[in-house]
C-alpha cells in the first residue's frame, strides 16, 4: 500500500465539500438535493464511479465549478467519492443537512473554503480516502478579544441574531 496526499485545487474563496457515496444515482440525487435546498445555487459536482466503466460522473449549474469538480475528482481517483464546489456566495452550512439526507451519502470528509489536502491510500485494487487535512493547525486558545470578534463577526454576516 502506498500513501499519498493530494491537494484540492480551487480558488481561495470557493467552498468544497468532499464525501463518500455508494451508487451511480448519487449525481442526480445530490443535484436535486442542492437545488431544492437553495434555489439558484451555483455548483459543480463530480463522482468517481467504482465499478462498471469507472468514469467520473458529473453535474452542476456552473461551468467553472463543474470543471473544478471534474479535474479534482480525476486527480483524487478514489472510488465512490464525490466532490462538490459551491459558487461564490454559496456556503456548506446551507446544504450540508440536505446532502446528509441523500440516501447514498455515506460520509462527509470536509466542508470548507480552507486549503485541503486529501490523504489517499493506493492498493492493487484502487484508491481510497483515509482522511483530510483541512486548513492549518491552531495557534493557541482564544481570549476575550477573540471571543468578542467571533460573536461580532457571526452577527455581522447574519448567522446570529443581533
Amino acid at each position: 500500500m502506498e500513501l499519498t496526499t493530494i491537494q484540492i485545487v480551487k480558488p481561495e474563496a470557493i467552498n468544497v465539500i468532499l464525501g463518500q457515496s455508494h451508487f451511480i444515482k448519487t449525481i442526480e440525487d445530490i443535484h436535486e438535493a442542492l437545488i431544492n435546498a437553495v434555489p439558484g445555487i451555483q455548483f459543480g459536482l463530480a463522482f468517481c464511479e467504482a465499478s462498471g466503466k469507472c468514469l467520473v460522473r458529473w453535474s452542476g449549474t456552473n461551468p467553472e465549478m463543474i470543471e473544478l469538480a471534474q479535474q479534482n475528482a480525476l486527480a483524487l481517483g478514489a472510488g465512490h467519492t464525490f466532490i462538490l464546489f459551491l459558487g461564490e456566495g454559496f456556503y456548506p452550512v446551507n446544504v450540508l443537512n440536505a446532502l446528509k439526507q441523500v440516501p447514498e451519502v455515506c460520509r462527509i470528509f470536509c466542508a470548507t473554503a480552507n486549503p485541503v489536502e486529501v490523504i489517499v491510500a493506493q492498493t492493487m485494487q484502487g484508491r481510497g480516502i483515509l482522511g483530510v487535512i483541512d486548513g492549518a493547525s491552531p495557534q493557541g486558545i482564544e481570549g476575550e478579544e477573540d471571543i468578542a470578534w467571533r460573536k461580532g463577526f457571526l452577527r455581522m454576516i447574519g448567522y446570529k441574531a443581533a
